[in-house]
């Protein structure tokens, strides 16, 4: 079973939507996440270790669809991306503004690998996981 840091993935997916005109940059998006759990109080752990894991996190959302390419007239500079819509509908279900997100993150949580492409678009499908 496959487990993910949904925090740092939500961070992802926000930096990467935010990202026109400049490139993404998992490593020191890491080190914010690191830097606001701490804030929090929260333990963040080994940071090299959680930088590592933002890079494979990148590489995962771009092979499998969350992520694309940014156009150029969109702010797109060969090193940045855009949501795709299964992007955007990842980042609905872990939005950590949005009151009641624990419950879509632990359904998430209850699958083999809730990332796959296939796993994830049937479960995005399904209204009562939101």
């Amino acid at each position: 079973m496959t487990t993910y840091d949904w925090d740092l993935i939500e961070r992802l997916l926000h930096e990467a939507q935010n990202s026109a005109g400049h490139s993404f940059t998992p490593r020191p998006y890491a080190e914010q996440h690191a830097a606001q759990l701490a804030a929090e109080g929260a333990a963040p752990g080994d940071l090299d270790h959680l930088k590592t894991k933002a890079c494979e996190y990148e590489k995962l959302l771009f092979e499998r669809g969350y992520f694309a390419s940014r156009p150029e007239d969109e702010g797109g500079n060969g090193e940045n991306f855009i949501l795709t819509e299964r992007g955007s509908r990842l980042l609905s279900l872990l939005d950590s503004s949005i009151p009641g997100n624990a419950h879509p993150r632990q359904v998430l949580d209850e699958q083999d690998d809730p990332l796959d492409e296939t796993t994830f678009d049937q479960l995005a499908s399904r209204a009562q996981i939101a």
